[in-house]
């Protein structure tokens, strides 16, 4: 038995509009939520095009101009733009019929380049027990037929396996959103011995550690600790006859643990510092996980990988523009802040679940607004970007 995907009824629509336009083919990602019993997928999204691709010489149509480190380094920013409980399931290409025979081999490699690029940043272990699989999609675009097939990225040698697809309307009506604010305060120690205070080395070496802080952290929802193999929704009445989407919205707050157990030996290390790394503030964080029955720990995981990824992407924001704007080799090492970019949140058309982004103080509207039209197709308006947090350094 393949795994069975339950997919927003719009994607069809979406896809289908897609397949009208493609010279040879298109490829793009799915995002979703995976969970034990089946996979949801809430959006997909076309690679964007590359400029020179329009000018591209003409000739017989070919896979192997197919460009992975594009679709790659889309997978990663499109992953920053998504909330706890979300990732990047898999990818789907619309190709013509001459190239449906090779487009499956294509798939794979793109599922395996996609992984690997995207586990390369995360702070975070997937627990032993995660689904692994991931979607191929496959459309013709003259027949419109769909096949979908998965691959264990965990397994290199993985064949495919068949998978359902399914359309279902109102996929995320009655799905439920975790928020809480975290206050940071990391200091980072910079060594002596480091060689040019490779700060952005540092840097994740430091939220290495406070990233297992997190994850030992003790998580309140709505104020009570919940046994984690317990149903989340337990005891919560649901309401019948009700279609209009809402989202059951449950506050938690989050304990980190001051020092060790009294069990656990401490010992001290003396370390010549040449400086040291402060990261302050309060970060707004939001998970969403699905309304089938989902246990308490599936929660907490989603909302602890939030916490642990809005931190790193930010960093990673703020070194890009760094050396954008002033070059790799600064060496200017007095006292210096820096603001890290703000998270925003954006609905998303059709849906309860809301994306993410990052703005920094001089951002127009209108460079998020490119932003998300460019790395989601969606356009959003002005008014509905809510900035969540106030300025951190």
């Amino acid at each position: 038995m393949g795994r069975t995907y339950l997919v927003e009824e719009g994607i069809g629509q979406y896809l289908t509009e897609l397949s009208t336009k493609v010279k040879p083919y298109v490829t793009g990602l799915l995002i979703g939520q995976c969970s034990p019993q089946r996979d949801y997928v809430i959006r997909a999204v076309r690679t964007p095009p590359k400029e020179q691709q329009q000018e591209e010489s003409v000739g017989p149509p070919k896979l192997a101009s197919l460009d992975e480190e594009w679709i790659t380094t889309h997978a990663s920013q499109v992953s920053r733009m998504l909330p706890g409980g979300l990732l990047v399931l898999g990818v789907f290409m619309i190709a013509t019929p001459e190239l449906a025979k090779d487009g499956q081999n294509a798939l794979r490699k793109l599922i395996f380049s996609v992984e690997k690029s995207l586990s390369k940043r995360r702070l975070w272990k997937p627990a032993e027990e995660e689904v692994s699989d991931r979607a191929a999609l496959q459309i013709c675009s003259a027949t419109k037929k769909v096949v979908c097939r998965t691959y264990d990225v965990q397994d290199p040698k993985s064949s495919a396996k068949p998978a359902d697809w399914k359309y279902q309307n109102a996929l995320t009506a009655s799905w439920v959103a975790l928020g809480c604010t975290v206050n940071v305060n990391i200091h980072i120690p910079l060594l002596a011995t480091s060689p040019n205070h490779d700060l952005e080395k540092n840097t994740k070496n430091g939220l290495n550690r406070w990233s297992k802080q997190i994850e030992d952290s003790v998580f309140l929802i709505n104020g009570q600790v919940k046994d984690e193999d317990t149903e989340l929704l337990e005891g919560q009445k649901k309401f019948r006859g009700n279609t209009q989407p809402s989202t059951q919205f449950s506050d938690v707050k989050v304990l980190t643990q001051l020092c060790q157990g009294t069990g656990a030996r401490s010992t001290a290390t003396v370390q010549v510092c040449s400086g040291s790394i402060n990261l302050r503030g309060a970060v707004k964080c939001r998970a969403y996980i699905h309304s089938n029955k989902p246990k308490v720990k599936e929660a907490i995981q989603a909302l602890k990988r939030d916490i642990i990824n809005t931190l790193s992407d930010r960093c990673e924001i703020l070194f890009e523009d760094l050396i954008l704007n002033e070059g790799p080799q600064k060496k200017n090492f007095g006292r210096e802040y820096h603001v890290l970019p703000q998270r925003l949140f954006v609905p998303v058309a059709g849906s309860t679940v809301m994306l993410c982004d990052y703005k920094f103080g001089d951002e127009a509207a209108g460079e998020i607004q490119e932003r998300f039209v460019e790395m989601l197709d969606q356009p959003v308006q002005a008014e509905d970007m809510h900035i969540a947090e106030d300025i951190s350094t």
